[in-house]
């Protein structure tokens, strides 16, 4: 990971809305016009923190639907800090630092989460 972005994630705060730049991975083929085998990406969300256990990852959230009493089902990217080029704050404390730290919960508790027996129907704006 370059310096720069070390430096850029040590000043962010769980909630910044951020503008990530990195580069992605490639697939191609030889015969392929070009050689480029830089992929760069823009990505914006909101900043909920640095995780992973054998490769550090920025996570930022691009969507959050809230459900109730704090239940988010997150739309996030997962970017690798060795492919972070560079970070920008857009605006510092985007969302409000418990909002924030539900997200987080959110994003950790993934998939370990359980529902009561009973049905729940959710209705969104297609009806």
């Amino acid at each position: 990971m370059k310096r720069k972005v070390a430096d850029e994630i040590k000043k962010l705060s769980v909630g910044d809305l951020v503008r990530v730049e990195w580069g992605d991975a490639s697939v191609g083929k030889s015969l392929a016009c070009g050689t480029s085998v830089d992929v760069p990406v823009v990505s914006w969300g909101i900043y909920i923190g640095v995780l992973g256990d054998k490769k550090k990852h920025i996570i930022i959230a691009q969507n959050n639907f809230r459900y109730a009493d704090g239940l988010y089902d997150l739309d996030y990217t997962a970017i690798p800090l060795d492919w972070s080029m560079n970070v920008i704050v857009i605006v510092k404390n985007h969302i409000e630092r418990e909002e924030a730290r539900l997200l987080l919960r959110s994003f950790l508790e993934g998939g370990r989460r359980t529902f009561s027996s009973r049905k729940q129907r959710i209705r969104n704006h297609h009806g």
